[in-house]
Parts: C-alpha cells; sequence; structure tokens
C-alpha cells in the first residue's frame, strides 16, 4: 500500500468508533445526560444569565448540579468510544469508516455542529457556575449552619454591599485559584462535618490588605477627624442616659499631621511586630520611620517564642472591618439610643442585659426565654406599666432577640466576645496590645499611651453634653 493510501486509511481507522455511537451503552448514557442538561439549560437561559437564583439550593441545582450533568454526560461520551476500540480491537479490528457514505458524512456534520453548540453551552455553564460560587448568596448561605455567624454579621455592616471575593479574594488569578483549592477542603469538611467550631478568623491565609482592602480605601487620602457620639445607659430604674463626645484624630495620607493613620501607616512609616498567631500578644514592635529606628520591647519579650515578623497593615487594628460581633452592653446602648429598646422603660437596661447573658442551647430557645423574662419582668414587678405600655414591651424585646441572634450562635460556639475586634480598647485590649505603657526602647522610651494622641474627649458621660449645643448638633436646654 502506498503513503497515500495509508493515510486515509489511518483517517478510516480512528474515525470508526463514532459509526458504532448508538450501539456503545456508555456513551449512549452521555448523550442522554447532555441531551437533558441541555434542554434544561435552554428553558433556564433567562435565569442562567441573570445570575441569581431564588434561594441558594435552587442556586447549586441551577449553577452546580446541571454543570455537573453536563460535563458528566460530555466524559462519558469518548470513554464509551475508547471503550468500544478497545473491545473491537480484541477481536480483530475495527471495520474502517468509509467517507464516501453519505449516511457517515451528515453524521461528521451532525457532530461538528453539536461539539460548537456543547462549546457554547459548556462555556455559558461554566461561567455561571464560577460567577454564582463567588456571590454572596453561595458564600454565606449555602452552607447554612458553618458560616451563619459571619453571613448575620456581614448583612449589618458597613460592607453589607460589597461582595464577599472582593476581600477574601481580590483580583489576580492566583488568588483566585488559591481560593478555589481552600474551598475544596471547606466543602468536604462541610459534607463529613471536620470543621472547627467556631470557625477561625483567617489570618495566616487573609491576602495583604493592600491587595484588597486598598482598591477602595486610598491611603494616600487625608482622613479628616471625625466626631463621635458614645450614648451610654445606667442600670438603675430611669436608664439614666448619658453620652460622650470624642473628636476622633483620622489623619494620615500625604499631607501628614497627627492622627491614628498618620502615626502607624504614614508614608515614611514601617512598623513591625512580632505576636502569638492570633495577633493579640505583642511582645516586639520595630518603629521605623526615615533614619529613625526604635524597637520596643516588654519585660518578658525574651522568653516568649520567636514569633513571625509581621508588617503592620490595616487588618490588624480593622480585623473585624465586615463581620463585626456586638458586646452585649454597647448593643443595648445603640438600641435604646434609637429607640428600638424604649429607654424610658423601668429598669430596660437592667433587664435586657439579664436577658440576652443567658445560656440558650439555640436561637429558638433564646428567642423564647428573652421575651418571656423581658415580658415577666414588668408583668409582674410593673403590671401598671405593662398594661399601658405593652406594645412598646413587645417591641423592645423583639429588639433583644433579634441582637442575641446577630451576635450569639451556639450551635458554632459563637458567644458573646468569642471574636475580639482590636478596634479601640473598651471591650477588647485591641489598642492596648501596644500602647499599654510595657513596651520600652533603649534609653527608657515607651510605646505613648496619650489619649489625646488618638482621640480629643469633648464631653465625658455627660447628660447634656455642652459642645454639641455649641456646634449646633442640639438645642439649649430651656
Amino acid at each position: 500500500m502506498s503513503p497515500k493510501q495509508a493515510q486515509p486509511a489511518r483517517l478510516r481507522l480512528w474515525l470508526s468508533p463514532i459509526a458504532y455511537l448508538s450501539n456503545n451503552p456508555v456513551s449512549m448514557a452521555g448523550v442522554v445526560l447532555v441531551t437533558a442538561a441541555a434542554i434544561f439549560w435552554l428553558f433556564l437561559l433567562p435565569v442562567l444569565i441573570r445570575g441569581e437564583a431564588p434561594n441558594p439550593y435552587t442556586g447549586i441545582l441551577l449553577y452546580l448540579v446541571l454543570p455537573a450533568v453536563f460535563f458528566a454526560g460530555l466524559l462519558l461520551i469518548p470513554l464509551g468510544l475508547r471503550l468500544t476500540r478497545k473491545r473491537h480491537a480484541a477481536e480483530g479490528g475495527l471495520p474502517p469508516a468509509d467517507l464516501q457514505d453519505p449516511r457517515f458524512r451528515r453524521l461528521l456534520g451532525f457532530l461538528a455542529v453539536m461539539t460548537f453548540v456543547n462549546l457554547v453551552i459548556a462555556s455559558q455553564l461554566s461561567f455561571s457556575a464560577v460567577h454564582y460560587m463567588d456571590s454572596v448568596s453561595f458564600c454565606g448561605q449555602t452552607c447554612h449552619t458553618v458560616m451563619q455567624p459571619e453571613f448575620a454579621a456581614y448583612q449589618n455592616s458597613p460592607h453589607s454591599r460589597v461582595s464577599c471575593t472582593a476581600c477574601h479574594i481580590g483580583p489576580g488569578a492566583s488568588w483566585f485559584v488559591k481560593s478555589k483549592l481552600s474551598g475544596a477542603w471547606q466543602v468536604f469538611a462541610t459534607a463529613f462535618d471536620t470543621f472547627p467550631r467556631p470557625i477561625p478568623t483567617p489570618i495566616e491565609n487573609l491576602r495583604p490588605a493592600r491587595d484588597t482592602c486598598e482598591t477602595c480605601h486610598w491611603p494616600q487620602k487625608f482622613g479628616a477627624d471625625r466626631l463621635r457620639i458614645i450614648h451610654h445607659f445606667a442600670e438603675d430604674q430611669t436608664n439614666t442616659h448619658t453620652r460622650s463626645v470624642l473628636l476622633m484624630r483620622i489623619g494620615g495620607g500625604l499631607h501628614g499631621g497627627p492622627g491614628i493613620h498618620g502615626a502607624h501607616l504614614g508614608e515614611d512609616v514601617v512598623i513591625r511586630y512580632r505576636s502569638d498567631a492570633k495577633r493579640e500578644t505583642i511582645p516586639w514592635v520595630e518603629y521605623r520611620r526615615g533614619d529613625t529606628v526604635r524597637v520596643y520591647q516588654t519585660a518578658g519579650a525574651g522568653q516568649v517564642p520567636l514569633w513571625e515578623v509581621r508588617e503592620m497593615d490595616c487588618m490588624d487594628c480593622h480585623n473585624r472591618p465586615t463581620h463585626a460581633f456586638q458586646m452585649p452592653d454597647p448593643a443595648v446602648n445603640e438600641a435604646m439610643a434609637a429607640g428600638r429598646i424604649a429607654p424610658d422603660l423601668p429598669f430596660a437596661k437592667r433587664q435586657a442585659l439579664a436577658a440576652l447573658k443567658g445560656v440558650y442551647r439555640d436561637h429558638g430557645e433564646a428567642a423564647a426565654r428573652i421575651r418571656q423574662e423581658f415580658d415577666g419582668f414588668y408583668s409582674r414587678e410593673f403590671p401598671d406599666v405593662f398594661k399601658a405600655r405593652q406594645a412598646d414591651i413587645e417591641r423592645s424585646s423583639e429588639a433583644l432577640v433579634a441582637i442575641y441572634t446577630r451576635n450569639v450562635f451556639p450551635s458554632m460556639k459563637v458567644a458573646w466576645g468569642t471574636y475580639p475586634n482590636h478596634i479601640g480598647h473598651n471591650d477588647f485590649p485591641g489598642c492596648f496590645r501596644c500602647h499599654d505603657g510595657e513596651h520600652t526602647a533603649e534609653g527608657g522610651r515607651t510605646i505613648g499611651q496619650d489619649c489625646n494622641s488618638c482621640h480629643q474627649v469633648l464631653a465625658m458621660e455627660e447628660a447634656a453634653p455642652k459642645i454639641l449645643t455649641e456646634l449646633g448638633l442640639e438645642e439649649a436646654a430651656k
């Protein structure tokens, strides 16, 4: 046989399995799966294009199960062809494909058209699946029990309109791949119930803030001073209301000047530190500004392990920028200041805290007992108030249930204070991890602890702060 004759013979040999597609049960199963998935895809195309689903479980069917069925069918077709080829080879070889047969040519044309169609469908399904897996619904609601605490905190955060992936992944293919590989292990842990409770804060594998936070929060922009009003209600019968007024010295940026950001993240400032894995114990701090280098250490710094050195960035203070959980006292103060808990109910602050700090098995028990304890107090101790203000009491107890269910999750072992927030220093050490007066450099210099470095106190727990009247934020008392 001449070389020119051998080449078509080899081509017919390779094309022969396609002619026997209908006699191959494995490939036929693949054809059935692909056809069924394609029909569903056609009907669901409007929903798939929008990239949204009514609920996370519908999303799993649309964006994960449907693509899985389609691609499984595509894999079965060539697998069946290969098995058929092996079987015929064992029986003495495949019959040659006849390129002159018009039926065979029509079959090739059909396969070419369907290959193009399958590529279109596969591309759209792949894009939709990736888009859905990057959605807030998939991240927060698909694994409901696992991510319920983080999703609840996210919904009540300043970043509740920012997608999860914008902060947890950020731009770039490399971090996208890392996140998907990490997600595969998380799916495994969820399926076999091997995930930790509570879910630890992702400190070690979190992307640097300069790649995520700073894409929106421009670090070179000067931060003006901000007025902060802190409400406080006492645990007495009248819930005595006082306020503290602080002028927060934000600072920073290219303009320099005093302030929190300027002192820590100024243009020529570099701060490094050693800490434990949770970044809560910091025995060693190195401060660099231009040619100035100072090392501050605590008295026992030489006895702690040689922890990793980290360069300070946004996340060292803003460690819970989105998934922030409140403590009972500030949460109740905020709700009373907003009127969600009636501030003129007798002992409302005291009873609210008592109800919130109870130990409950789950959210269902917590909701029932918080209402029972709060409402029951007024029905027993203040029956006249309970009769006249029943609507306000019920509204207040509902606000307490909302506070509890947003911050405490017994099934995930998330209690009050499980996740420390390093902003400030009231509920957790925060600033005082370094600014504690115990970090000393050569010569006896310590890291400053002057309150006015970060904020200027304009009023401290005053019933009627004069500064608010002077600023025109309140009318003068008559």
